[in-house]
């Protein structure tokens, strides 16, 4: 497998440094992701800054923009980054789409398949494959004048990886996606349950094979030195467990695993602000089945045991504990039995 990273960037200016030092980690990919700042200009300055890392987003809120402007960022960041850009799209929810971002939301799986097919479109039509006319249920795209063509691609066009949790997303995902990244809300038990057999689907919709598909699966780590530090580690994930499981796009996850009767209550809860009330509903078998919990030498092996076999990569999620060097020895150690 390969190693991933997923990192927020909380200053822009420090970016550079931060991707230059993921990259003499050892990391295959680090990955911003979008929530209080922008995902995309933090790559500029990395691409600026790294030579061998592949950079991406995991994920940009596909919803919040349009196909052609995709196109065009994606577009520009290959360039950058001398082709090692990789565009990882998510949905959101529709609360997130309509009010926080002003946009129309309907029928998202529908929506992010053809958003795809669109930006290829795109690029088809600057590479001078086709005129551009691209007519969808929900996007048009027919005008390219030449003052907007920046013409052929000197490298091959952005790999689209896109992020899904229930079936419906993951079979698009496997349709028309390069790849999938799948949420850290996963067991093994749902990776081969519930994920596996809707990639299957996808794939064969399409007359693909699992080989033209790359599947990463992002992985929630709580470990630490010493026993202390393993205790908070533990506390922030079960806290992030239990604000996943409020949420009725996981509880499939939570079913699969004999916890059906817990999102009823964590959505009840989380209605009432109850947050802490709702941690101390998440065992300790949720958070060990969820996440990859251990002392540091331990963990390699658990994220082995978690999605080998299944998995091409996996990303180790920093967005909680943002040390660039905190799973170093990690990813080190997975390197090794490569």
């Amino acid at each position: 497998m390969d190693v991933w990273t997923t990192v927020p960037v909380p200053e822009l200016a420090t970016a550079g440094e931060l991707f230059a030092e993921l990259e003499a980690v050892g990391y295959d990919g680090a990955f911003t992701y979008e929530t209080r700042h922008d995902p995309f200009l933090p790559l500029v300055l990395a691409a600026d800054r790294t030579t061998s890392l592949r950079l991406g987003t995991a994920i940009a809120i596909a919803f919040a923009r349009t196909p052609m402007l995709l196109a065009t960022i994606g577009r520009d960041l290959q360039d950058a980054s001398a082709g090692r850009f990789t565009l990882g799209l998510g949905t959101q929810v529709r609360p997130h789409i309509e009010r926080r971002y002003s946009m129309p939301w309907s029928h998202p799986a529908a929506r992010l398949r053809e958003l795809v097919l669109a930006m290829r479109a795109i690029w088809d039509a600057w590479d001078g494959l086709a005129p551009l006319d691209f007519r969808g249920e929900f996007y048009t795209h027919t005008l390219m004048p030449p003052a907007f063509d920046p013409g052929p691609a000197r490298f091959a066009s952005p790999r689209v990886l896109l992020g899904a949790v229930g079936p419906h997303l993951t079979r698009v995902a496997a349709e028309v996606g390069d790849g999938l990244l799948v949420h850290p809300f996963a067991t093994r038990e749902s990776l081969e349950q519930l994920t596996l057999p809707a990639v299957a689907e996808g794939l064969a919709r399409a007359g693909r094979h699992r080989s033209e598909l790359e599947l990463a699966v992002v992985t929630m780590i709580a470990t630490g030195d010493t026993g202390a530090e393993l205790d908070a580690a533990i506390a922030t994930v079960r806290g992030q467990l239990a604000f996943y499981g409020s949420t009725p796009a996981y509880a499939r996850v939570l079913e699969c695993n004999g916890w059906e009767g817990l999102h009823p209550r964590l959505n009840a809860l989380s209605k009432e602000g109850r947050w802490d009330d709702m941690a101390e509903l998440v065992t300790d078998e949720m958070v060990e089945s969820i996440a990859v919990v251990g002392r540091r030498h331990e963990i390699a092996g658990r994220i082995r045991s978690k999605v080998g076999g299944l998995a091409d990569a996996v990303s180790l999620e920093c967005t909680r504990q943002p040390d660039p060097g905190h799973f170093a020895d990690i990813c080190v150690e997975l390197h090794a039995e490569r």
